[in-house]
């Protein structure tokens, strides 16, 4: 399998390459350059297999023969050592539930993945480091922080903005030490994200060997497919289209979940759940992509004005809106709306949603009105506990504190504030 640039002024790349470099070198994001369907026999049994079975199935054709088989059945293993459940919360809509992992973060299922396949990688490099270099909104610091822990040969800096991350989702990546470092940016996500894209292209900064653990590294983001799969196998027994909605800021969760149906995955309808950050829904409407800062909200997590991965999308749908439109919609909610729907969903079923997943809530009531026989599942993509600030008064409940969260809370935060790409690159060195 081989990767081209988006911005196809950039020489193709094999998977290994493409995992390392993270970005192509005319600041295009790499993507695979076939993507082949599944054979029917796979979805008729696909009830009768093992997430671990289905997810090599379907992350086999983008690694190719760069892992030895039995190599990358062992890194699904321990990337997908925790469980996905669908809970029903009211008649025909479900979440599904990714945050069971170490951060209770559906990335930790990204995280884990990529950095099992740069281990891997780099187990014959006894002299150099990589350098990951990673933007988080909230939960990606956590899981690669998590999942990046110990691993030989690879240093781990992550960029967060300031006083717009949870305390929670701030411990995660600040308490850890080892090979793990936070820098403390003044500034919002997409100033991170900028910073980051900047270094990867710094010729001055090529010693590091600088890779991503974002959602445009395809090692992070390929792997969010397998939830998809996994909800599909739950639901097949129903026999009714299903209607999926993810919570949206950088746009990886969908944006594999779109390579799930092009590769055969039943999907009736895509939607893009956003807050007030609503880049993508305005060029629905309008035909023009015109990102804007963003904007702090209560699901910070979704605080991006220019989604990075949105581009992956249009590419699927060689840039044609119509076609695009048939498969996907994008909607826009406010905190006011969100904190709605939390109570809405808590009153009807005692169900606790955070901000993220009850934006995803929102966007698939809308949508299922197009879809009256479907299925909806929207993604619950953090655990309530990281935004107890939020969840706790609004619903009037005390959340107990799961271990994951425990080990963290009496840990000393370690950060540097940086304002300016140049105090970024005097940190790298």
């Amino acid at each position: 399998m081989k990767y081209y640039s988006l911005n196809h002024n950039a020489p193709k790349v094999s998977f290994k390459e493409a995992v390392i470099k993270g970005l192509a070198t005319d600041k295009g994001l790499y993507f695979p350059e076939t993507i082949t369907p599944l054979a029917s026999d796979f979805f008729d049994k696909i009830e009768n297999l093992s997430n671990e079975e289905i997810a090599f199935k379907a992350i086999q054709q983008f690694v190719g023969d760069e892992i030895p088989e039995a190599t990358l059945k062992q890194i699904i293993a321990e990337t997908l050592c925790f469980d996905f459940p669908l809970v029903e919360v009211e008649k025909d809509i479900y979440s599904l539930e990714l945050f069971h992992g170490p951060t209770m973060a559906f990335k930790d299922v990204g995280a884990r993945f990529m950095s099992r396949c740069l281990g891997y990688f780099n187990k014959d490099n006894k002299d150099s480091k990589n350098t990951v270099l990673v933007a988080t909104s909230g939960d990606t610091g956590g899981a690669v922080a998590s999942g990046f822990l110990g691993v030989k040969g690879v240093e781990v800096i992550i960029l967060y903005p300031s006083g717009k991350v949870s305390d929670i989702q701030e411990r995660q990546l600040t308490t850890l030490g080892q090979n793990i470092k936070a820098l403390e940016v003044d500034g919002v996500f997409d100033d991170c994200q900028d910073m980051v894209k900047k270094a990867f292209l710094d010729e001055s900064l090529q010693h590091k060997n600088l890779t991503s653990a974002n959602s445009i590294n395809i090692a992070r983001w390929l792997p969010q497919m397998f939830y998809f799969f996994f909800a599909y196998k739950e639901l097949k027994k129903e026999n009714k289209p299903l209607v999926f909605s993810c919570p949206s800021g950088n746009f990886g969760n969908i944006c594999a979940g779109i390579i799930a149906k092009k590769m055969g995955l039943p999907i009736e309808h895509f939607v893009a759940s956003t807050n007030v950050n609503d880049t993508v829904p305005r060029f629905l409407e309008n035909g023009e992509y015109d990102p804007k800062p963003s904007i702090a909200t209560i699901s910070n997590a979704m605080d991006v004005g220019n989604p990075s991965n949105f581009i992956r999308i249009q590419e699927m749908y060689d840039n044609d809106l119509e076609q695009f439109k048939k498969d996907f919609s994008s909607f826009t909610f406010s905190d006011a709306e969100t904190i709605e729907a939390m109570k809405t969903i808590y009153n009807t079923d005692g169900y606790i949603a955070e901000p993220h997943g009850a934006i995803g809530y929102l966007g698939l009531k809308k949508e299922l009105q197009n879809h009256p026989n479907a299925l909806g599942i929207f993604l619950e993509t953090a655990h309530p506990i990281k935004f107890l600030d939020t969840v706790e008064p609004t619903l009037n409940v005390k959340l107990p504190i799961p271990t994951q969260i425990e080990s963290v809370l009496g840990k000393q935060k370690v950060s540097v504030k940086i304002k300016t790409y140049e105090e970024l690159k005097a940190f790298l060195g």
